[in-house]
């Protein structure tokens, strides 16, 4: 119910709202676009960051680029946060209101124009990663960033926090396919940061500032992205290492040896059991008890002959290790069933337990290692972590399960944990987060990857951009610096 009768609106998390300012949201959104009831607010007001829930003031639903504009240049007039809101399948709590303010929902935001002659695509930031695949594979176009969530991620999500996925070994990540963005500055300027160019050396790079920085510097709006001749062929194998850290060694061997997977994961036995269960009997795979980790290898292209090739040398490479039977999947029934396993494994932990998702990123070859300490640290502090993740990019998710850890454990001693997680995959010349940001809940390990400098060179570059500090604020950048 909207209280128009006051000259402000109160909501229940206790952020007061000009009436004033009520009032132009509604001219610019109308009515039906605009939501104050506890259930919407409530709704948008988490991702699938643990069980965070910070619900905005108020949702707002804006139609295009022109009426977020007007809602910045407001919420600017009046220093009221936004809050940047897309598919709500976040990691790291980039989208949560944790000032309250306006929460800014772009779903309304779902063109998508194909440019088949410069193999392009104009985006706008609420279509699904899943869509837009699917869309240009109609055109004979492939667009390679593969994020797990794909079916429920948007590409302005993507965009915002450089998500990668499991092809981004062999392909790239989000920023490599971004030529350009219309975006919304925190003072409700429209700007484009570059040209619909392969190649731009002309200034900064605004295009690649944008990428990656989590809502914090500006409301993208459209994307103008890279696209690909569509691949015909690929072999799937899913092979079965009776020693986790053999399988992280064999990794880098396969690169070593000359071969580029387009993908390349790695499962921790607990993850595929989990999965199993959880996906309760779609999949059926018979898993040796001895077996403590798979890993899923890709390869793919548009010559059969060299793709065996490929296989053969990667076979070769993984009989090296102690591994069992490899298994091939033979048809596209076969295939679908393993990525849909291996996309599987995030909701299963998750369904399994209280969790905590760290995303760490070493160089591949430094896998084993962090793996081994990721154990030893678990073991310290008494907790159970499952891992799994892209191996090929040395990317390992890291499942930090509460199970059976009493609160105090699980406030006090896992947070000591994670951080000597983190300055483990420092030491090992990796960093915080390989594709899922730092957004709520990690900006306060900034200081492991960064030094005072650093971090004040951000700090600078976000008040040049959001003097006011309206836009996604206590996100990325640490409480103090």
């Amino acid at each position: 119910m909207r209280a128009y009768i006051a000259n402000e609106f109160k909501t229940m998390n206790h952020i007061i709202l000009p009436k004033e300012m009520i009032v132009r949201l509604e001219e610019i959104v109308g009515q039906s676009f605009l939501f104050f009831d506890e259930e919407t607010r409530k709704n948008y007001g988490h991702d699938e960051t643990e069980d965070y829930n910070f619900p905005p003031s108020v949702v707002v639903k804006p139609a295009n680029t022109t009426e977020i504009s007007e809602i910045v240049k407001l919420a600017n007039e009046y220093k009221v946060p936004v809050v940047p809101i897309g598919g709500r399948t976040g990691l790291s709590g980039g989208a949560l209101s944790i000032h309250e303010g306006i929460g800014l929902s772009i779903e309304r935001l779902n063109k998508i124009e194909v440019d088949e002659q410069n193999l392009q695509a104009i985006v706008e930031p609420a279509v699904y990663t899943q869509v837009l695949q699917e869309t240009v594979l109609e055109k004979g176009l492939f667009y390679p960033p593969d994020p797990s969530s794909r079916g429920s991620c948007t590409i302005g999500g993507n965009v915002a926090e450089n998500a990668g996925g499991a092809r981004a070994v062999k392909y790239g990540v989000t920023k490599d396919y971004v030529l350009n963005l219309e975006v919304v500055l925190p003072t409700g300027e429209i700007i484009w940061t570059g040209a619909n160019t392969l190649k731009n050396s002309t200034g900064y790079n605004l295009t690649q500032l944008m990428v990656g920085s989590e809502g914090t510097l500006g409301i993208i709006t459209k994307i103008v992205m890279k696209l690909l001749p569509k691949v015909n062929n690929n072999i799937l194998m899913l092979v079965p290492f009776f020693k986790a850290e053999q399988a992280c060694e064999a990794v880098a061997a396969i690169f070593r040896a000359g071969i580029v997977p387009s993908a390349l994961e790695f499962m921790e036995r607990e993850a595929i059991d989990w999965t199993l269960r959880f996906l309760n009997d779609d999949i059926s795979i018979n898993i040796k008890d001895e077996v403590q980790a798979h890993l899923l290898i890709e390869v793919d292209g548009n010559y059969p002959d060299v793709l065996f090739s490929q296989a053969e040398k990667i076979t070769e490479v993984l009989e090296q290790y102690d591994i069992d039977e490899v298994l091939f999947a033979d048809t596209e029934e076969q295939k679908n069933a393993l990525w849909k396993l291996r996309r599987a494994v995030g909701e299963a932990v998750k369904s399994n337990s209280v969790y905590k998702e760290e995303d760490t990123v070493v160089p591949r070859y430094a896998l084993p290692e962090l793996l081994k300490g990721i154990k030893a640290i678990g073991s310290k502090y008494g907790f159970q972590s499952v891992c799994y993740g892209h191996a090929g990019d040395g990317n390992l998710h890291v499942n930090i399960v509460k199970g059976t850890m009493s609160d105090e454990q699980w406030k006090n001693e896992v947070p000591k944990g994670v951080r000597e997680i983190f300055e483990l995959t420092v030491a090992l010349k990796g960093t915080l987060s390989g594709e899922h940001g730092i957004g709520y809940v990690q900006k306060n390990y900034m200081d492991i990857a960064f030094g005072k400098k650093q971090l004040s060179l951000m700090k600078a570059i976000k008040e040049a951009f959001d003097p006011n500090n309206i836009l996604n604020p206590g996100k990325v950048l640490p409480d103090i610096i």
